[in-house]
């Protein structure tokens, strides 16, 4: 049986997710339609809506509905008109790309965003004369090494400087207490197989009072934010991950020490070892650490040939191994980035499952690693 250690990528769909997926598929009806049939769709979409607000404490009126993360990031980028647009340099893709005028925010050796430099930022764009309201994108915890980010303080800044907020909490959420409403935040970016739901899925939560453009219009659905007719058996799933992922958080939680366990024994065994942001505060279920002198590339196929799944990062480059944006942005040097390997865990994981992936590691950096990867 495979050891999968790749949560940041997609979670193995939980049972009560499953099982509202397949009992949506049998309900026949348009969420749309006013008739019997079109009412008992429309429940469904509905009760998620409030199973999906409850996971970060927003009220279900503030749920969009969207195909997934990237959308709802895309979605919440297209609601500054012409304004600028500052994002962490270690967002997602889907943010750093859902715009031509997206400037990078610096990080720290940690990846902490550099609260100076955003304050400098959006200093000098309320000086432009016509330059739009700024938009400020930090994600709530990243994808790649787990740390999680200042969102209050930045939300603080935005707030001096009258910027929007969008905090992408993908994968924050259901590894952590979210209370939406606290943070300050005026749109925030949830998606269901991060959290034990299917893929496809995913939420744009907007603030009371803080208005959405559609990106897909027609037809109205949504409130006339997100147009098209609802996938309900996605979305019923979706909801049934949200409230199974509320009731798990203290086990997510938990594995914090199987995952410092597995780093504490790793670095004891190769004290060249880089485990990034360690100390700092991070997701209880991500590590992102090297092996000197042996390319992520290789790590993965031979953990894969051990029955072991790691990534090389985040998984949205099309099966491809690429060079780790997120780990350029905290300064990391070359061969750091070329032998870095994300493990995540989740609520599947074992403590059996962090011993053979230790075991692994440790054998595999016996036989072959200690060289250099520089070109």
């Amino acid at each position: 049986m495979t050891v999968y250690l790749d949560h940041n990528a997609t979670t193995p769909v939980r049972p009560e997710a499953a099982e509202a997926v397949a009992a949506a598929l049998t309900v026949t009806g348009n969420p749309s339609s006013v008739h019997g049939a079109g009412r008992r769709a429309r429940a469904l979409v509905e009760d998620a809506r409030e199973q999906v607000a409850a996971l970060v404490g927003a009220r279900a009126e503030d749920v969009i509905f969207t195909s997934g993360g990237t959308e709802a990031n895309n979605l919440a980028l297209i609601n500054v008109a012409e304004g600028p647009i500052f994002a962490s340099a270690v967002e997602h893709v889907s943010v750093l790309d859902g715009a031509d005028n997206v400037t990078r925010i610096p990080v720290d050796d940690d990846g902490i965003v550099d609260l100076g430099a955003l304050d400098r930022l959006l200093k000098d764009a309320l000086m432009k004369v016509g330059a739009g309201r700024a938009l400020v994108s930090v994600m709530l915890a990243n994808n790649e090494t787990g740390v999680i980010q200042p969102v209050r303080k930045v939300a603080e800044l935005a707030a001096e400087h009258d910027a929007v907020f969008h905090c992408d909490a993908v994968q924050a959420a259901g590894k952590q207490d979210i209370d939406f409403p606290s943070l300050g935040v005026h749109m925030m970016t949830l998606s269901a197989h991060k959290i034990g739901g299917p893929p496809g899925v995913g939420a744009l939560i907007v603030a009371p009072g803080h208005q959405a453009t559609a990106a897909i219009r027609g037809g109205g659905q949504e409130r006339s934010r997100r147009g098209g007719t609802e996938n309900i058996s996605g979305i019923a799933g979706f909801g049934r991950a949200a409230e199974a992922a509320t009731a798990d958080i203290e086990h997510l939680r938990g594995l914090a020490s199987l995952r410092d366990r597995m780093e504490d024994e790793i670095a004891a065994a190769v004290p060249g070892v880089r485990i990034f942001a360690r100390g700092r505060d991070r997701l209880p279920t991500t590590s992102c650490l090297t092996m000197p002198g042996v390319s992520s590339e290789t790590q993965v196929m031979a953990f894969d040939l051990d029955g072991i799944a790691v990534s090389a990062g985040a998984a949205c480059s099309s099966g491809k191994v690429s060079p780790s944006h997120v780990l350029a942005a905290m300064g990391a040097d070359e061969d750091e980035i070329k032998s870095a390997i994300r493990v995540s865990l989740g609520w599947t994981t074992t403590a059996e499952d962090i011993e053979k992936f230790t075991a692994a590691w440790t054998r595999l950096h016996a036989r072959v690693g200690g060289g250099s990867l520089a070109a």
